[in-house]
Order: structure tokens, then C-alpha cells, then sequence
């Protein structure tokens, strides 16, 4: 009976000893794993939404009055109306299905667009973190948003005064899910040129690039204003351009240094040189201005300030204040050519300047990153083996992508929006200005 008894005792002992041993190794090795689970960081989180808040400031109401001051009286109202609409319209678009092409799961076809497992939000948490980020994903979806939401009413410059309301949505809608989507997903979301190395680190390439260069292409088939060149209107209020482009500015602050997704010195220096590269290339414009034409303008210092931001955006996250210096001097006189080049010696109707300021400003300094960028420049260093002339190879095929995939896809939606509504409105309304033709109000009751 002993015998039997230690028998039974023994499995029992280590059965015992096993559960204890086994318990503790499970708490003990779970440590390692709740540490590792991504958590929100209260002071990143309260920042980017922040910057949330000033990147949407950008577009209502610091664009809208930007452009709606350049404009004549009698179309003030429309070019608010435009940028209005078109926030509205990004906004649910990106929550059903920009979001997700753009920072989507593209399975085999990751390298070139996202999947719709996030349409609608769909598969993403209350307290989800975003990967690689310590931000609440419903805080990133917010925040890139409102990139969205600026991209296509940057466009709106170039064909204000003589296009459809009805065409302004449709093409909007249309331009973010076949070219915003597929550049974010490229640069931003995984995708092939992410793989390549290339640098963007605020929207050189996905901003202002692709508005730019949409654009022009739009202009090109929706025609010319009636009267351009030889019976041009200057801006109907110079005080309302000011006020817009100073709260672009103040803006911008959240668009590069918001891009860091931190609240740490990464968005500290962003900041800094956006400021540095805005203040340097409106002197600069201002400049030019005053020694060809006699008369520095305001309407000309504040183009030159967005001139500026622009070519900065690229590079924000990547050059040290010197640099941003460098790239300031270089938008302002590299985007004063190219608007005295389109306007005056092409004849191209790009009514506010859309291509020489954020298109060429954002070709230019995402070339720039890779000079700048440079730890022997005062950059924060282009990585490991990584040269000078290795980096703007990647950049160039960059922008060489970002152009080419604009300029196509902006022709085939411009033609097939005028086949479906139409582009321009008739003479007659143009004549009359669309506050009253297209909307039925007008800016000013005097």
C-alpha cells in the first residue's frame, strides 16, 4: 500500500509543481509581450491632433481666402465655395475608400495601391494604434485627412472664374481615388516607391507635385479665361491674399511639423526650417520684385511666402536651418521664373499660379532633400552608404513617377468629366461671374 502510495504521490507532487512553474513562466514571459504592445503617447497624440486642427486651417479658411482675394469681386464667393465643398466632399470620400487605398492593406498589390479592408473604416479598433506610430489610428486617419482635403482645392486656383460647380466635384472626387490615392499609398502607404528610398516628408511629391501638375494639364483642356491675357483684373482684395496666406502659414506649422507624428525634436526642427525657408523666399520675391518692377507688392512678398512652404514641405524633416535657407533663396527665384515663364511667355491660363508655385516649389525641393538632406550639409544624414548622387536618383525617378502618373490620369478624368457634365460654364456666365450664375449669392452686397 505504500508503495502504491508514494507511486501516486509522485505524479501528484510534480503535478503540482509543474502548474506552479508553468503559471509563473506565463506571467513572467508576458511581461516582455505587454511591453512590446504599442500604446498611445498622451503628448504625441495631444499634438498631432493639433495639427490636425492647423492643417485643416490651411485649407478653411486660409486657401479659400487666399485664392478668393485673388480673384474679381464678382467670383470671391464661388472660390470659397469650391474650397468649402471640396473639404466636405474629401472627408467622407476618405472615409469610405481614400483611406484605405492609401494606407490600406494592398496585399499583392501593396507596391502600387492599398486594399479596402479599412473602406469605412472597417477592421480598425476604437483604440487601435497605428503601426510604426504611437498614435490612436482614428488620430492618424484625422490628420492625413486633412492632406486630402488641401490637395485637390489647391487645384481649385488654376481653373477659378469658368468651371462648373457640378464639374469642380465630380473631378475632385475622381482625382483623389485614381491619383491621391495611388502617390500616398506609393510614398506614404508601403508602396513601391516608399521601397526605393525616396524621400517625401510632408507631401513634395503627394501635395504639391500632383496638384500642381494636375493643374496645368486641367487648364490645358479646359481653356483660357475669356480676355487672357491682354485684359487681365488684378486681385479684388490684397488684404484678404494677406490674411490667407498668413494663416496658411501658421498652418503649415502642423502640415511638416505634424508629419514627424511626434511631438518630439524631429517636429521641433520642422518647424523651424519651414519658418526659415517662408520668411527667406518672401524677402526674396519681394526683392525681385522691387528691383524689375519699381514697387514691391504684398500680393507678390505673400505669393513668394507659400513659394517658400511649398518647396520646403519635401525636405521639412530632413535639413538642418541652413539648408532651409538655402531652399527659401531657391523658391523664390526658381518660382518667380517659372510664373513669369507660364503666364507671360506660354500664354497658360493657370489662374493662380497653382503649377510655378506648388508644383515647381515641390519638384524642387523633393531634388533638394537629397543635397540638403545631407549630414556634411547640415542634414539629418540620407542613411547608411547612402551619397548625395544616390539619393536625387531616387528622388528624380520620384518625381519623374508622381509627374507622369499626374499628367495622365488628370487628362483622361478632365475628358471624361466634360463628356458626363461638362467643364466650362458659357460665356455669358462667365461675363456675369459665377457668385450669381453658378450659387445665386454674391461676396459683396454694396
Amino acid at each position: 500500500m505504500s508503495g502504491i502510495a508514494n507511486r501516486s504521490a509522485v505524479p501528484f507532487g510534480l503535478t503540482l509543481s509543474t502548474l506552479f512553474v508553468a503559471f509563473f513562466s506565463v506571467f513572467l514571459l508576458a511581461e516582455p509581450a505587454l511591453a512590446a504592445e504599442a500604446v498611445v503617447n498622451g503628448a504625441d497624440t495631444a499634438w498631432i491632433l493639433t495639427a490636425t486642427a492647423l492643417v485643416l486651417f490651411m485649407t478653411l479658411p486660409g486657401l479659400a481666402l487666399f485664392y478668393g482675394g485673388l480673384v474679381r469681386s464678382k467670383n470671391v464667393l464661388s472660390v470659397l465655395m469650391h474650397c468649402f465643398a471640396i473639404a466636405c466632399l474629401a472627408s467622407v470620400l476618405w472615409l469610405v475608400v481614400v483611406y484605405s487605398l492609401a494606407f490600406g492593406d494592398g496585399g499583392s498589390l501593396q507596391s502600387w495601391i492599398g486594399g479596402l479592408n479599412n473602406a469605412f473604416f472597417a477592421g480598425i479598433g476604437a483604440g487601435q494604434v497605428r503601426a510604426d506610430t504611437t498614435l490612436p489610428e482614428s488620430v492618424f486617419f484625422a490628420f492625413q485627412m486633412t492632406f486630402a482635403i488641401i490637395t485637390p482645392a489647391l487645384i481649385v486656383g488654376a481653373f477659378v472664374e469658368r468651371m462648373k460647380f457640378g464639374a469642380v466635384l465630380l473631378f475632385s472626387a475622381l482625382w483623389l481615388i485614381l491619383v491621391y490615392a495611388p502617390v500616398a499609398h506609393w510614398v506614404w502607404g508601403g508602396g513601391w516607391l516608399a521601397g526605393l528610398g525616396v524621400k517625401d516628408f510632408a507631401g513634395g511629391l503627394v501635395v504639391h507635385a500632383t496638384a500642381g501638375t494636375s493643374a496645368v494639364v486641367l487648364v490645358l483642356v479646359l481653356g483660357k479665361r475669356h480676355g487672357f491675357p491682354q485684359d487681365m483684373h488684378p486681385p479684388h482684395s490684397p488684404g484678404m491674399v494677406m490674411m490667407g496666406a498668413a494663416m496658411l502659414w501658421v498652418g503649415w506649422f502642423g502640415f511638416n511639423a505634424g508629419s514627424a507624428l511626434t511631438a518630439g525634436a524631429g517636429a521641433g526642427m520642422a518647424l523651424l526650417v519651414t519658418h526659415t525657408s517662408a520668411a527667406t523666399a518672401s524677402l526674396v520675391w519681394m526683392t525681385i520684385e522691387w528691383v524689375k518692377g519699381g514697387k514691391p507688392s504684398l500680393v507678390g512678398m505673400v505669393t513668394g511666402t507659400i513659394a517658400g512652404l511649398a518647396t520646403i514641405t519635401p525636405a521639412s524633416g530632413f535639413v538642418g536651418p541652413v539648408g532651409a535657407l538655402v531652399i527659401g533663396l531657391a523658391a523664390g527665384i526658381v518660382c518667380y521664373g517659372a510664373v513669369s515663364l507660364i503666364r507671360v511667355r506660354l500664354k497658360i491660363d493657370d489662374s493662380l499660379d497653382v503649377f510655378a508655385v506648388h508644383g515647381v516649389g515641390g519638384i524642387l525641393g523633393t531634388l533638394l532633400t537629397a543635397i540638403f538632406g545631407a549630414a556634411s550639409l547640415g542634414g539629418m544624414g540620407l542613411g547608411e552608404k547612402v551619397g548625395i548622387g544616390d539619393q536625387l536618383w531616387v528622388q528624380a525617378v520620384g518625381v519623374i513617377a508622381t509627374v507622369a502618373w499626374s499628367v495622365v490620369l488628370t487628362f483622361v478624368i478632365a475628358k471624361a468629366v466634360g463628356g458626363i457634365v461638362g467643364l466650362r460654364v458659357d460665356e455669358r456666365d462667365e461675363t456675369e461671374g459665377l457668385d450669381l450664375t453658378a450659387h445665386g449669392e454674391t461676396g459683396y452686397n454694396l
